[in-house]
């Protein structure tokens, strides 16, 4: 069971615990606020195994997961029994009261497909608005397929801003080496796509009938597997594809990869520094881009 540590009067931080809840049981997790040293240390090392980072630029600390927690931030971890399979870490931000930035959530290999990701996310939504934090930012890379779709459609948030390079070449298993643009998400915790979402029902597009409404495709995978671009195409409502597997192609194809990275720069983040949204991500790859002020169709 999730354990968010306090109890919400409120209706909406209760069905949020609820809904935290329902997803910790249904993953086989116990999720709970890391606060001593021993459990730092377990936080720590499962996330240099997930990332497997350069020693010298690790994406945590031990240390700093200790300050992070006793200076009233947000660490938690899942449990599988004993063992520590899923850590997420976040700590306050702007605006002051209102806001909390996610810097970094990971599970073991062992406890993936499982859905534990989805149910720390929710422990995340619980905790924040149980102290009224109504907004949570994170970054993610917009290649990675899964990723996106599990932002944008499991969790109902939105893509706010394209950020070129945004840390600057990471030496990792997951980076590779390749430049780090990012999505940055916001998820709005009282929105009705992030209540639905958090209630089992995600956010879905349906590119097909997108098309057939007149959407055009402003970037796709050829039949080589190369980025297709054609932004002058790009209507009020566009499709934006992504590769299957960006991860497969940084270790096996790193050119090809960047020219995904160059492609979808051009393509996703020239249309979000222009006005346009995000209004959805397709499970078989497609960004929708709206472009028309009055949002993309979604069902």
């Amino acid at each position: 069971m999730a354990d968010t540590t306090v109890t919400a009067r409120d209706p909406q931080p209760a069905q949020a615990i609820a809904d935290a809840e329902r997803a910790a049981r249904h993953s086989g997790v116990r999720i709970s606020e890391l606060t001593d040293v021993a459990a730092m240390d377990s936080a720590y090392a499962l996330v240099d195994r997930i990332w497997r980072p350069d020693p010298s630029n690790p994406p945590i600390t031990a240390e700093l997961l200790r300050v992070f927690a006793k200076a009233g931030n947000y660490v938690a971890g899942a449990y599988d029994g004993p063992v520590l399979v899923g850590v997420t870490v976040g700590f306050f931000a702007a605006p002051a009261g209102a806001g909390l930035h996610s810097h970094v959530t990971g599970v073991a290999g062992s406890a993936r497909r499982r859905s534990v990701g989805y149910a720390l996310k929710l422990h995340q939504r619980a905790w924040a608005l149980t102290r009224g934090i109504t907004t949570i930012t994170w970054t993610f890379d917009p290649l990675v397929r899964r990723n996106a779709y599990f932002n944008l459609a499991k969790l109902g948030a939105v893509a706010s801003e394209y950020l070129p390079d945004f840390y600057g070449p990471m030496q990792d298993s997951i980076n590779g080496g390749d430049e780090t643009d990012r999505l940055l998400t916001r998820w709005e915790l009282a929105s009705p796509e992030a209540v639905s979402a958090c209630g089992g029902r995600p956010r879905t597009v349906d590119p097909t009938a997108l098309r057939a409404a007149g959407a055009t495709e402003s970037l796709a995978v050829d039949p080589s597997g190369e980025p297709r671009t054609a932004p002058g195409r790009a209507g009020p409502v566009s499709l934006a594809a992504v590769p299957p597997d960006i991860e497969a192609l940084r270790a096996e194809h790193p050119e090809l990869a960047r020219r995904w990275r160059r492609a979808l720069r051009e393509v996703l983040g020239d249309a979000l520094g222009s006005g346009a949204r995000v209004t959805g991500f397709d499970r078989e790859g497609w960004y929708v881009i709206d472009r028309s002020g009055s949002g993309g169709s979604t069902r």
